[in-house]
Protein backbone atom coordinates (compact mmCIF):
# COMPACT_ATOMS: atom_id res chain seq x y z
CA UNK A 1 0.00 0.00 0.00
CA UNK A 2 1.35 3.44 -1.06
CA UNK A 3 1.18 5.94 2.23
CA UNK A 4 3.76 7.97 0.26
CA UNK A 5 1.11 10.77 -1.21
CA UNK A 6 -1.27 9.23 -2.66
CA UNK A 7 0.15 8.80 -6.32
CA UNK A 8 0.25 5.28 -6.74
CA UNK A 9 -2.97 2.87 -7.10
CA UNK A 10 -5.28 1.96 -4.14
CA UNK A 11 -3.46 4.71 -2.13
CA UNK A 12 -5.52 7.30 0.14
CA UNK A 13 -6.96 10.30 -1.44
CA UNK A 14 -5.42 13.50 -0.95
CA UNK A 15 -8.27 16.04 0.79
CA UNK A 16 -8.27 18.78 -1.95
CA UNK A 17 -6.47 22.11 -0.79
CA UNK A 18 -8.68 24.99 1.48
CA UNK A 19 -10.47 27.64 -0.37
CA UNK A 20 -8.72 30.57 -0.67
CA UNK A 21 -10.28 33.44 1.53
CA UNK A 22 -13.55 35.16 0.77
CA UNK A 23 -14.34 32.00 -1.41
CA UNK A 24 -17.18 29.93 -0.91
CA UNK A 25 -16.84 26.39 -2.52
CA UNK A 26 -19.74 24.19 -2.97
CA UNK A 27 -18.69 21.82 -0.29
CA UNK A 28 -19.97 24.10 2.50
CA UNK A 29 -16.47 25.07 3.59
CA UNK A 30 -15.92 28.75 4.48
CA UNK A 31 -12.94 30.99 5.27
CA UNK A 32 -12.81 32.30 9.46
CA UNK A 33 -10.66 34.60 10.63
CA UNK A 34 -7.98 33.53 13.25
CA UNK A 35 -7.02 37.37 13.63
CA UNK A 36 -8.76 40.36 14.48
CA UNK A 37 -10.19 42.78 11.94
CA UNK A 38 -12.62 44.89 11.31
CA UNK A 39 -16.17 45.12 9.62
CA UNK A 40 -19.58 44.32 9.66
CA UNK A 41 -19.30 41.37 7.43
CA UNK A 42 -18.98 38.41 10.07
CA UNK A 43 -20.69 35.28 11.64
CA UNK A 44 -21.28 35.66 15.27
CA UNK A 45 -22.50 32.80 17.14
CA UNK A 46 -24.86 31.28 14.30
CA UNK A 47 -23.81 30.39 10.50
CA UNK A 48 -25.10 33.51 8.53
CA UNK A 49 -25.88 35.43 11.59
CA UNK A 50 -26.05 38.57 11.25
CA UNK A 51 -25.48 38.12 7.41
CA UNK A 52 -25.26 41.18 5.17
CA UNK A 53 -28.60 42.60 5.56
CA UNK A 54 -28.42 46.41 7.08
CA UNK A 55 -29.23 46.96 10.57
CA UNK A 56 -28.47 42.88 11.57
CA UNK A 57 -24.50 43.55 12.32
CA UNK A 58 -25.41 46.53 14.67
CA UNK A 59 -28.61 44.48 16.36
CA UNK A 60 -25.56 41.61 16.81
CA UNK A 61 -23.60 44.12 18.89
CA UNK A 62 -26.48 45.40 20.97
CA UNK A 63 -26.60 41.48 21.75
CA UNK A 64 -22.68 41.15 22.57
CA UNK A 65 -23.22 44.29 24.92
CA UNK A 66 -26.11 42.61 26.76
CA UNK A 67 -24.69 39.61 27.38
CA UNK A 68 -21.76 41.27 29.14
CA UNK A 69 -23.74 43.61 30.81
CA UNK A 70 -26.47 40.31 31.86
CA UNK A 71 -23.01 38.56 33.26
CA UNK A 72 -21.72 40.85 35.41
CA UNK A 73 -25.43 41.15 37.16
CA UNK A 74 -25.28 37.10 37.51
CA UNK A 75 -21.83 37.72 39.25
CA UNK A 76 -22.90 41.40 41.54
CA UNK A 77 -22.48 40.22 45.34
CA UNK A 78 -25.87 42.00 45.64
CA UNK A 79 -27.88 39.73 43.87
CA UNK A 80 -26.01 36.73 45.84
CA UNK A 81 -27.06 38.12 48.37
CA UNK A 82 -31.05 38.44 47.33
CA UNK A 83 -30.81 35.20 47.15
CA UNK A 84 -29.50 34.02 50.36
CA UNK A 85 -31.96 36.23 51.75
CA UNK A 86 -34.91 34.81 49.69
CA UNK A 87 -34.12 31.28 50.85
CA UNK A 88 -34.51 32.55 54.24
CA UNK A 89 -33.52 29.80 56.55
CA UNK A 90 -33.95 27.02 53.51
CA UNK A 91 -30.44 26.04 52.92
CA UNK A 92 -31.83 24.14 50.38
CA UNK A 93 -33.94 26.41 48.30
CA UNK A 94 -31.13 29.43 48.83
CA UNK A 95 -28.52 26.95 47.38
CA UNK A 96 -30.64 25.90 44.80
CA UNK A 97 -31.25 28.87 43.24
CA UNK A 98 -27.74 30.30 43.94
CA UNK A 99 -27.02 27.00 42.00
CA UNK A 100 -29.12 27.60 39.35
CA UNK A 101 -27.66 31.64 38.96
CA UNK A 102 -23.96 29.96 38.84
CA UNK A 103 -25.15 28.02 35.97
CA UNK A 104 -26.68 30.99 34.15
CA UNK A 105 -23.65 32.75 34.92
CA UNK A 106 -21.61 30.68 33.14
CA UNK A 107 -23.51 29.52 30.23
CA UNK A 108 -23.56 33.34 29.46
CA UNK A 109 -20.46 33.36 29.51
CA UNK A 110 -19.67 30.76 27.47
CA UNK A 111 -21.77 32.27 24.91
CA UNK A 112 -20.26 35.91 25.16
CA UNK A 113 -16.92 33.57 24.67
CA UNK A 114 -17.78 31.88 21.55
CA UNK A 115 -19.14 35.53 20.04
CA UNK A 116 -15.55 36.71 20.73
CA UNK A 117 -14.14 33.91 18.71
CA UNK A 118 -15.46 35.62 15.23
CA UNK A 119 -12.55 37.84 16.26
CA UNK A 120 -14.25 40.74 14.78
CA UNK A 121 -12.81 44.04 16.82
CA UNK A 122 -16.50 45.58 16.85
CA UNK A 123 -17.56 42.56 19.09
CA UNK A 124 -14.68 42.92 21.52
CA UNK A 125 -15.06 46.56 22.02
CA UNK A 126 -18.69 46.15 22.58
CA UNK A 127 -18.29 43.24 24.80
CA UNK A 128 -15.66 45.05 27.29
CA UNK A 129 -17.93 48.04 27.22
CA UNK A 130 -20.92 45.60 28.05
CA UNK A 131 -18.72 44.57 31.00
CA UNK A 132 -17.68 48.00 32.01
CA UNK A 133 -20.97 49.05 32.25
CA UNK A 134 -22.41 46.27 34.20
CA UNK A 135 -19.62 46.80 36.69
CA UNK A 136 -20.72 49.98 36.87
CA UNK A 137 -24.07 49.36 37.38
CA UNK A 138 -23.87 46.37 39.65
CA UNK A 139 -20.65 46.13 41.42
CA UNK A 140 -19.63 50.19 41.75
CA UNK A 141 -22.71 51.21 43.17
CA UNK A 142 -24.25 53.15 40.64
CA UNK A 143 -27.76 50.62 40.63
CA UNK A 144 -29.02 50.72 44.28
CA UNK A 145 -27.77 51.51 47.66
CA UNK A 146 -23.61 50.43 47.55
CA UNK A 147 -23.00 50.61 51.09
CA UNK A 148 -25.87 47.96 51.78
CA UNK A 149 -24.18 45.43 49.13
CA UNK A 150 -20.82 46.38 51.15
CA UNK A 151 -22.54 45.46 54.29
CA UNK A 152 -24.56 42.23 53.04
CA UNK A 153 -20.94 41.13 51.82
CA UNK A 154 -19.28 41.67 54.80
CA UNK A 155 -21.22 39.93 57.11
CA UNK A 156 -21.59 36.63 54.47
CA UNK A 157 -17.66 36.89 54.36
CA UNK A 158 -18.00 37.07 57.89
CA UNK A 159 -20.17 34.37 58.93
CA UNK A 160 -18.67 30.81 59.15
CA UNK A 161 -19.95 28.35 56.53
CA UNK A 162 -21.62 26.12 58.99
CA UNK A 163 -24.09 28.95 60.02
CA UNK A 164 -27.03 29.95 58.20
Amino acid sequence: MDMGGGHGMGGMAMAPPPSPPGAHSGGGMRYTHMTFFWGKDSEILFAGWPGARGGMYALALVAVFALAFLLEFLGSRGLDARLHKAGGGRRVAAGSARAAVHALRVGVAYLLMLALMSFNGGVLLVAVAGHAAGFLAFRAGLFGDRRAQVEDAGKEQLAPAACC
